[in-house]
C-alpha cells in the first residue's frame, strides 16, 4: 500500500498543533491549580474584597486600590531619600514630585519584591532636545537594578530599545504609545523578583510586564541580568526585597500618584536604612556580634551568622531563624545594648566594644 507524503500546508499544521500543545503544557507547568483545594469547593476561602482604583485626569490623580502602599500622594516625599538614605533635594509642588538635575536617584525606604507597581508621569514641555537627551528619566525595580525607561518618546526617534516602556537596553516596548510632552502618562508594571539559592545562584530570572497608558508592551519578558547602557552584566544575587527609585537624568521629568501593591507571600516590612545609621549598631556584644554587609546588618551568634533585615529604625529580623533584634540605649544614637530572642523570650547583650 502506497502512502502518499504529507503536503508542507500539512506539514505546517502539524507542527502548530505540536508547538501548541507544548506551549499549552509550558503555560500549565507555571501555574496549576491549588491541589488542596476541590473543584469548586465551597468551603475554598472568598478572595479578599479590595476597592478598584479610580482612572487619574489630566488635572487629577486618580485614587489608589484600598489595599496599595501609597508611595507619593502629592503631598510630601517622607518615603523617599536619595540612594545614601539621606533627604532627596527633588522638590514637590502642585501635587506632583519633580526631578532636580544634579540630585541624583530617589530610592523609596520601603522595601519590595513581587508587586504590582502604578507610577504617573510627564515629561517636560515644550519638549527639548533630541534623542535620550529628551524627557529622559526611568523607573527601577531592585533598587536601581531594573529599568522601565522613561522618555519623551513622542516623534522623537532614538534606538528602540532606549524608547518610552523599553526594559531598557534589553526589550522595546511592543507599541509606542507615548502622549505628547506634558501631558500625563500611567505605568503599571509587575514585577517577579529573581530567586537566588543558599548558594548565591540564579533560580529564576526577573520579569516584567508593562502596560503603558492601558495598552501592554511588556509581556512578561524575561531579563537576562541587569539593564545597563553600555554592558549587559550578569546576575548577582541580592535580597528579594529592594527599593523602588526613580532616575535623575538631568530632565524636570515630574511623577505623581505612585502606589504599590505586594503580590508575595505577606511578612512583614522590610527598610533599607542609610548605612550611616547600620555603622552605629555594628560592634561586639555579649554573645552576639554585628557587622555590615552592604545595606544589610548581619548577627553572628553562636557561631553562626545571619542576614537581618530592617523592620524599623531600631528593630531587625532573620528570614530563616526567628531571631528578632532590637536596638536601643546610648549616647547620639549609637547604642549600648541590644535585646535579642529567638523564638520566645528576650534576653538584653550589652556593648562589649
Amino acid at each position: 500500500m502506497r502512502t502518499e507524503k504529507p503536503t508542507s500546508a500539512a506539514r505546517a499544521s502539524r507542527a502548530f498543533a505540536l508547538f501548541t500543545l507544548q506551549l499549552a503544557g509550558s503555560m500549565a507547568c507555571l501555574a496549576e491549580p491549588d491541589p488542596n483545594w476541590l473543584d469548586h469547593d465551597r468551603n475554598r476561602p472568598q478572595p479578599p474584597v479590595v476597592a478598584p482604583a479610580t482612572p487619574s485626569t489630566q488635572e487629577q490623580a486618580g485614587k489608589p486600590p484600598s489595599d496599595a502602599v501609597v508611595l507619593f500622594d502629592g503631598k510630601d516625599l517622607s518615603q523617599w531619600v536619595s540612594m545614601d538614605g539621606s533627604p532627596t533635594k527633588w522638590i514637590t509642588r502642585d501635587s506632583y514630585m519633580e526631578c532636580v538635575k544634579g540630585s541624583g536617584y530617589i530610592r523609596t525606604l520601603q522595601n519590595f519584591g513581587d508587586c504590582q507597581l502604578h507610577v504617573e508621569w510627564a515629561t517636560p514641555t515644550p519638549g527639548e532636545g533630541v534623542g535620550q537627551g529628551r524627557g529622559n528619566s526611568g523607573v527601577f525595580l531592585g533598587l536601581n537594578r531594573y529599568e522601565v525607561q522613561v522618555l519623551d518618546s513622542y516623534e522623537n526617534k532614538t534606538y528602540a530599545d532606549g524608547s518610552a516602556g523599553s526594559v531598557y537596553g534589553q526589550y522595546p516596548p511592543l507599541a509606542n504609545v507615548t502622549r505628547p510632552p506634558g501631558q500625563w502618562q500611567t505605568y503599571d508594571i509587575i514585577y517577579t523578583a529573581p530567586r537566588f539559592d543558599a548558594d548565591r545562584k540564579l533560580v529564576s530570572p526577573t520579569r516584567l510586564t508593562v502596560i503603558h497608558n492601558g495598552v501592554l508592551i511588556q509581556n512578561n519578558v524575561e531579563l537576562t541580568g541587569p539593564t545597563d547602557w553600555l554592558d549587559r552584566a550578569p546576575y548577582q544575587a541580592h535580597p528579594e526585597k529592594q527599593p523602588i527609585s526613580l532616575q535623575d537624568h538631568g530632565n524636570p521629568v515630574r511623577f505623581r500618584n505612585i502606589w504599590v501593591r505586594e503580590l508575595g507571600k505577606p511578612g512583614k516590612k522590610e527598610f533599607t536604612l542609610p548605612n550611616t545609621l547600620l555603622d552605629r549598631y555594628t560592634g561586639k556584644y555579649d554573645l552576639i556580634e554585628i557587622t555590615r554587609e552592604g545595606s544589610q546588618l548581619a548577627a553572628r551568634i553562636g557561631g553562626v551568622k545571619l542576614a537581618m533585615f530592617a523592620e524599623s529604625p531600631t528593630r531587625f529580623f532573620a528570614k530563616t531563624t526567628d531571631l528578632q533584634i532590637e536596638f536601643s540605649g546610648g549616647d547620639q544614637g549609637k547604642p549600648d545594648h541590644l535585646t535579642w530572642s529567638v523564638g520566645e523570650g528576650a534576653n538584653e547583650a550589652k556593648r562589649k566594644d
